[in-house]
């Protein structure tokens, strides 16, 4: 794992650009932003090929959208593609909403995409498993949670990083574990959407983005864990803004003593 890519990515301070939902995107343009990438975000179509032309990265979140929005985000991975910009796509809910996977399948059609981060139901409904996902959670299932990872990474050709209480990042071949992990993830809302940039930024300055994955979930996984550890109580608020300020200070060194993966 290249843990030194945090120190590339402060260095490099790359353009990430989001299309975030209205739900998260604070907390998105803060963490990028603390992390030492530089946030863009735009709900404008006509703005779609500069924005991409600038950025160093682009990440689709598609937690709320309109048919406006998706035919912005239709132009602007379009744009991603031919300016051969990674596209990270967070394909919010489409385990417990058929029309969302039906039009998040319908974008992944159209694209290339570099990574495709979700939670196991998100994964699950992707790769055609089986699955009981629960509105925006993971919900429940039966199924080899690698396999399934493998399965999607196959299917999109792309690295897939399935969020759990391990986090499960893979090529379709390799397979990396990380176990870093607090209960708050799940109490803050948007922490994964908090995750999916933090990718997109470490794409942003790694061209092999089964590594930039693995050293961003390790990032981030590790950030919410000292935090996690160093409150007196699980204040699910709290864990929130702390998030932001530990993505700011955590360094290499903190990343890789604590980091716990195979």
């Amino acid at each position: 794992m290249k843990i030194d890519l945090l120190d590339t990515l402060r260095k490099k301070n790359p353009i990430a650009f989001n299309i975030s939902n209205f739900v998260t995107v604070q907390d998105v343009a803060n963490g990028i932003n603390a992390l030492g990438a530089s946030p863009i975000m735009s709900e404008e179509k006509n703005e779609a090929e500069p924005m991409v032309q600038m950025a160093d990265s682009v990440t689709i979140n598609l937690g709320a959208f309109t048919e406006g929005q998706l035919q912005q985000i239709s132009a602007v991975t379009a744009f991603a593609n031919k300016y051969n910009k990674p596209i990270i796509v967070d394909p919010v809910a489409v385990g417990a909403v058929d029309y969302r996977k039906e039009r998040c399948n319908e974008l992944l059609d159209q694209i290339d995409v570099a990574v495709i981060r979700g939670n196991a139901g998100e994964i699950a409904a992707l790769a055609d498993v089986d699955w009981n996902a629960k509105g925006i959670d993971a919900g429940e299932g039966s199924g080899d949670l690698e396999e399934i990872a493998k399965k999607l990474a196959k299917k999109r050709n792309c690295v897939v990083v399935e969020s759990g209480k391990t986090d499960i990042i893979t090529d379709g071949e390799a397979v990396v574990r990380i176990y870093n992990e607090t209960d708050l993830f799940k109490l803050h809302v948007g922490s994964g959407d908090m995750l999916s940039s933090t990718i997109g930024c470490f794409c942003g300055v790694e061209k092999d983005y089964f590594e930039a994955a693995q050293t961003a979930t390790a990032v981030f996984d590790v950030a919410g864990e000292v935090v996690a550890k160093a409150m007196d109580k699980p204040l699910a608020g709290s864990f929130g803004v702390r998030l932001i300020d530990e993505l700011h200070l955590i360094d290499v060194k903190t990343v890789e003593k604590e980091a716990d993966f195979e």
